[in-house]
This record gives C-alpha cells, structure tokens and sequence, in this order.
C-alpha cells in the first residue's frame, strides 16, 4: 500500500463512519503511524510505499477513530498553545476553545506572580502560561489522581519545576493565598450530557463534564470560595459556556468581585469571565 492508498483508504473508511473531518484525521493518523511529516506527502512521499507493520498499524488507527475514539487518545498527545501536551483517558483533553483563556490570561498575569489553576487537569492552562512568562509560581489543583499525575508528566516534559500539584475538591486543600486564579470547570448541564458528541460524551471523564443542574453549580462554589485565597485586587479568570457570561457575570457579583468582563472569543462566543477581588 502506498501512503497516496493509504490516504485514499483512511477517509474513505472514516467519512462513512460519520468523522466530520474524516481528510484532515486519516492524513494526520498516517503521519503519526510512519513518523513522517507533511512535507513529505507535499512531495514525493505520497507514491512510496508504506514501510514493514504501517500498514497494519494504519488500519487499527484507522478503526479506533472509526470508533469516534479522539484523534488525541489514539496519538497520545494534544497541540495547545503552540506545545505538546500528553493526554490519557479519564483526564479532560485540552482542546482549542480554552486556547483562549490562556491568552486573556497572559495578558492580566505579570511576571513573578503566583497562579493557581483550579480543576488543573493535564495542567495544560497552567503550564502554558508557565512556559511564556517569566518566573510564575504556579499551583495546580485536581480532585483526580488520575490528572494530577499526567499534569506532572506534562510539567516535566516541558522543564517546568517550580509548580506544585495539590489533590484537593475545589479549595478544600487549599491553603496559600494567589495573585490569580484560573479555572475551566465543569460546565455543561446535567441533561446536555448525553447529547454531546461522541468524542466526549464517550471519553471524556463526566465530572469534568457536569456543572450539574444548570451548569453553574461549580461558579457558585468558585465565587465564594476563591476570595480568601486572592490578593486584594487579585483576578478571577474562568471559562465560561457560550450562553453563560449573564449568569455567571451575577453570582460573581453577588458575591462581591468587581470589573466583571465576559470576553467573546474569535467566533465570537461567550469564553470568558474576567474579574477582580475588590
């Protein structure tokens, strides 16, 4: 088999499984199997014939992604914020929508600050912001041992030593006080849970899903119990679901933050809640 075959094969297979991007995945699966790169099938690549075993591994890619299996757990790892993070099942995958909390973030956060990241998960929020300013102390907190120990994985894959992780539910291990706080909670009504797509209803673990009733569950909780471990004029920054930013906007007002911003991202969603401890 050919990787031009291959290719042909492998969106062939995945579009009648119902993969919406069944092109970009079958490409992407054929270059994690063979360790090639793009250039490779830009140029003369796509006539030369796949290598002793790729072809068998090709097909068992293949049919894991036909069983809606993320594209991410089958390679191993995810692209976030321009680094690698390894993933592993029962941990939240990182994906791209809360690309723009870190980038929000970067711009409040300075340099030397101490940052907690609050339901840290592969740490990817934390660790980004690690990894593009200068001297942050970071903490990451998870009620799963399961995120906390691929969170280390990923902070030494990427040389980042001066974080902690703490197992903790919510703040209740939580002892020091941050210049700011970060946090993609659960968010999704319980009811929406089993309407979700396939790559997460199916693998994604459920309580970093369900925000319970209304979805806000978890802000309730985040509003009051995060003020006692902010500086005065320390900022809140959560991201929030696309129709959320009024009623997440209320209960952190209600519970006595300022300059509440709710933030658009690129499409023009609803992403972000910005604010301040007065």
């Amino acid at each position: 088999m050919t990787y031009s075959e291959a290719l042909s094969f492998g969106d062939r297979e995945l579009k009648e499984a119902g993969i919406s991007e069944h092109r970009i995945d079958s490409g992407l699966l054929l270059l994690f199997v063979t360790g090639r790169d793009r250039t490779f099938l830009l140029t003369d690549g796509r006539e030369t014939e796949l290598r002793s075993g790729e072809e068998q591994s090709y097909r068992e890619a293949i049919e894991k992604r036909k069983r809606h299996v993320p594209l991410q757990l089958i390679t191993g790892s995810a692209d976030f914020m321009g680094l690698k993070f390894l993933v592993a099942e029962n941990v939240l995958i990182p994906r791209i929508d809360t690309e723009f909390l870190v980038e929000e973030a970067l711009k409040t956060v300075q340099d030397g600050s101490e940052v907690l990241d609050m339901c840290t998960g592969s740490g990817c929020i934390l660790l980004s912001l690690m990894k593009y300013k200068n001297d942050i102390r970071g903490t990451g907190a998870d009620i799963s041992d399961a995120a906390l120990e691929l969170a280390k994985k990923n902070a030494e894959a990427l040389g980042l030593n001066d974080v902690c992780f703490i197992k903790s539910d919510l703040f209740e291990n939580i002892s020091s006080v941050f210049d700011h706080i970060l946090c993609n909670p659960p968010y999704i009504k319980s009811k929406e849970i089993g309407g979700l797509m396939e790559e997460v209803r199916l693998f994604d673990p459920v309580n970093s899903l369900d925000g319970g009733e209304d979805g806000l569950i978890f802000y309730r909780r985040l509003a009051e119990e995060a003020k006692p471990h902010l500086i005065g004029g320390g900022s809140l920054i959560l991201e929030i679901g696309h129709t959320q930013g009024e009623a997440v906007s209320a209960i952190l007002k209600e519970a006595g933050f300022k300059y509440i911003e709710v933030l658009k991202d690129y499409s023009g969603n609803e992403r972000v809640v910005k604010c301040l401890k007065s």
